[in-house]
């Protein structure tokens, strides 16, 4: 599995951004996918998980009710992030469990992508 996430970028406070996260040798559809983040300093945390069906949505709570994570193909799933705070500032990272259906635990998950930085200014 080859986990590439893109759509970060600069932001101001109040903006949303979409990430993506792809993968190259379609395994997506057998699996939950994530979206973990971590800020300089900081551990890596859980953002939100899509399980293998896209029927069953878990988020931190942080994030509920301005993100929302979705999938739309065997080889894609994204991260529509509305009204981002600078708190949101962060490396965000895809990752695969290559089982249907995790937690929200670094764990559950065994593929990972490289990141991608978002950066929310006040």
């Amino acid at each position: 599995v080859q986990l590439q996430a893109s759509g970060g970028g600069l932001v101001q406070a109040g903006d949303s951004l979409r990430l993506s996260c792809t993968d190259s040798r379609r395994t997506f559809s057998n699996n939950a996918v994530g979206w973990f983040r971590q800020a300089p300093g900081k551990e890596r945390e859980f953002v939100a998980v899509i399980n293998y069906r896209g029927g069953s949505l878990n988020y931190a709570d942080s994030v509920k009710g301005r993100f929302t994570i979705s999938r739309d193909s065997r080889s894609t799933v994204y991260l529509q992030m509305n009204d981002l705070k600078p708190e949101d500032t962060a490396i965000y990272y895809c990752a695969s469990s290559a089982r249907p259906i995790a937690g929200s635990r670094t764990s559950d998950f065994r593929y990972w992508g490289q990141g991608t930085l978002v950066t929310v200014s006040s």
